[in-house]
């Protein structure tokens, strides 16, 4: 992974959430166009009742 200045993480529990994550990550990187992204780790995680979907982004600064 490059180096990096931030980090985004985006997470989401109920199906329709889920559903909707990526729109909500691409809203959120067309609201920051200053940023780079340089890596992401994408983490699935249940239980019997629970399913979450969590995606973070690394990113780094810069114009």
């Amino acid at each position: 992974m490059d180096g990096f200045t931030g980090v985004k993480v985006f997470s989401a529990t109920r199906a329709k959430d889920r559903e909707e994550l990526g729109e909500v990550i691409t809203r959120w990187l067309r609201a920051t166009p200053n940023i780079t992204v340089v890596d992401k780790v994408v983490t699935q995680s249940s239980d019997r009742e629970f399913h979450c979907l969590t995606i973070t982004l690394f990113y780094r600064d810069g114009a």
